[in-house]
This record gives C-alpha cells, sequence and structure tokens, in this order.
C-alpha cells in the first residue's frame, strides 16, 4: 500500500473512532438516569439563588432580580437562535412563560417575604404529589406506583431539613406559594401535552418562554420597586451567573429534561433545591447541620431515587396511546423553589 493509502485509511479510522465515540456518548447522555442527571442541573444552580442574591445583588430588589434573571437571557437566546414562535406557538410560549417565570417568580418571592424559609420549602414540596394529581385530568395517565409514597417520603424529608419548629404561618404567604406550586405543576404538564414545534430548537423555545415572562416582569419591577440602583461589580456578576447559568443553562437543561422524562419524574428533581440550598448555606455561610437535618436530607434523596424510577416504569394505557397517536409529550418546567428565614432561602 502507497504512503498515501495508508494516510488515508489511517485518517479514516480515526473519523470512523471519532464518529464511534460520539455515538456512544449521545446513546449515553440519553439514557434515563443521564437525562435526569443534566436536568437536575437546574435545580441545583436554583439552590444557589438565596446565596447568590444576599452576597452578590442589591437588597430588596426581588422583582428586579427576577426581570434581570428572565429577560436578558430570552433576548440573548433569541438572538443566539434566531428562531420566533409561529401559529399557535407565539400564545402557547407567552403562557408557558407567564407560567414558569411571569407569574411564578413574584408570587415566589411574595411568599419568601411573608414565610420562615422551611414553611416555604415544605409548600414547595407539595409539587411532586401536585404533577401527580392535576396529571390525571391534563394528561389522562395515573401516577405510577410508588409515586405517591416517594412524593410523601420527599415531602416529610425537605420539613425536616429546612422547617424550623418556631416557624410562624401567614396565610397570605402560604396562599402564594401553593399557587405558585400549582401554576409550576401546570406548566410542566402543558409544556408535556404541547411538546416542541417540529424545527424549533431548544434553545429557542427556552428563549421564547424566557423572554415572555421578562416582559412582564420589567414593567412590574419598575412600577413596585422604582427605578434600580447604579451597578457594582458584584451586582454585574451575580447578575450574570443567575441569567446565563441559573436560568438560560440551567432551564435548558431543565425543559430538555422534560422532554425525556415523565413529568413525575421530573417534579421530584425539583427536590434538590432545598437540599443544595441548605448545602450551600453550610459551605459557604458558615450554616450547620442538625441530627434531624441530616435525616431529612438522606429521607429527600431516597424520595428523588424512588420517585425516579416510579416514574420510569410504563405509562399507562391512555398516555401510551396518546403517544402511539402522534401526540407529543414533551415540554418544559420548573422545579419548586422557597424562601428561608436564617436558614437559606430555596428560591430559584
Amino acid at each position: 500500500m502507497s504512503s498515501s493509502g495508508v494516510g488515508e485509511f489511517v485518517s479514516g479510522g480515526g473519523a470512523a473512532d471519532r464518529a464511534a465515540r460520539g455515538g456512544r456518548w449521545r446513546r449515553l447522555v440519553e439514557r434515563p438516569w443521564a437525562v435526569a442527571a443534566l436536568a437536575a442541573f437546574g435545580p441545583a444552580t436554583w439552590g444557589t439563588t438565596y446565596v447568590t442574591t444576599t452576597e452578590l445583588l442589591p437588597p430588596d430588589r426581588p422583582l428586579l432580580a427576577a426581570a434581570l434573571r428572565a429577560l436578558p437571557a430570552g433576548l440573548l437566546l433569541l438572538a443566539f437562535t434566531r428562531q420566533l414562535p409561529r401559529g399557535a406557538w407565539w400564545w402557547r410560549s407567552a403562557v408557558l412563560g407567564l407560567l414558569n417565570f411571569g407569574a411564578f417568580f413574584p408570587l415566589i418571592f411574595y411568599g419568601a417575604y411573608r414565610l420562615p424559609g422551611g414553611v416555604a420549602s415544605t409548600i414547595g414540596a407539595l409539587s411532586p404529589l401536585v404533577v401527580a394529581g392535576l396529571g390525571v385530568v391534563v394528561l389522562r395517565a395515573r401516577p405510577g406506583r410508588g409515586t405517591v409514597p416517594a412524593a410523601l417520603l420527599g415531602l416529610v424529608g425537605v420539613a425536616l431539613l429546612v422547617l424550623r419548629a418556631d416557624a410562624a404561618l401567614d396565610g397570605a404567604g402560604m396562599a402564594a406559594m401553593l399557587l405558585a406550586t400549582v401554576l409550576m405543576a401546570l406548566a410542566v404538564l402543558l409544556a408535556k401535552r404541547w411538546g416542541r414545534p417540529p424545527g424549533a430548537s431548544l434553545l429557542a423555545l427556552t428563549g421564547w418562554q424566557l423572554t415572555a415572562g421578562g416582559l412582564v416582569l420589567a414593567p412590574l419591577a419598575l412600577l413596585v420597586e422604582g427605578a434600580p440602583p447604579a451597578p457594582t461589580t458584584g451586582h454585574l456578576v451575580g447578575y450574570a451567573y443567575l441569567g446565563l447559568i441559573g436560568t438560560a443553562l440551567g432551564y435548558a437543561l431543565w425543559f430538555r429534561g422534560i422532554e425525556r422524562l415523565p413529568a413525575s419524574s421530573m417534579s421530584f428533581l425539583g427536590l434538590a433545591n432545598p437540599v443544595v440550598a441548605t448545602l450551600a448555606g453550610l459551605v459557604l455561610l458558615g450554616q450547620s447541620l442538625t441530627g434531624w437535618q441530616v435525616v431529612g436530607l438522606g429521607m429527600v434523596l431516597a424520595g428523588v431515587l424512588w420517585g425516579q424510577r416510579a416514574g420510569q416504569r410504563p405509562p399507562s394505557a391512555p398516555a401510551e396511546e396518546r403517544r402511539r397517536g402522534g401526540g407529543p409529550d414533551q415540554g418544559g418546567e420548573r422545579g419548586g423553589e422557597s424562601a428561608a428565614g436564617e436558614r437559606p432561602v430555596v428560591v430559584q
């Protein structure tokens, strides 16, 4: 064989090897456990929102923080993807953006200001139960066996992890957190029902929702909180982290998980939020864990794993028939969030 022939053979083999490795990598990241792990990046980054807000952002500006998380990230994704909604996806994107951001963010911040963090986090941990209940109506799919007990286990674990014995209850704050939890669950299920429009990238779908929600939040922040203060370096770093990492990347991976996993499985991943918030307070704010908090942490993790296993079981007959008939079962969602008094606020 000539030297040129040998070179072509070697280079061709190298290309084939790279293609094979790429194929193995794609198959690996498409496995349910890998999809869940990547999707959990969203709630994990949301769990660091409290530390970022208290350490870097201006005080008493929750709506400003929400607006600057959503709108710049959405516009950046729109500029990057150069895709706009078509047809029904104009109003669908607006609905999902309102549920995921425009209404959800103000409600959780309102609840965070009126409730101790443990109460808010515990209400947010109702998300798997709410998703399971609404899923019967929206998707006509019954929850898998083990979903409800796993959700209860996670709920009790979150309560042990973040709930304080002297927690005060506020009716308006609890109503806001409950409504936020229901809106989050509805967003998950509608996204699963509507799927993703043909030809639209996941980043484009994320950008549509962020922009729609940000367009609601920006004037609301200006009306309620007034003009923003002059930014400092710390402010810019905090907003950049929340916007790029915690929002654009976090939600894109979260929405990707919703496309590929059952809604109930995704709702359990949202429980990573209070876990990471507590650990962030432990590492960065010098807080400590009690024995009961350690027990609660273990219960939350067990509930998440149990919920993933229950959610991966074969779907009920109506959901399976709908998928065979070509109906989409994809979409976008968000994990529960809340706040903490002296403990970390669990905010997305």
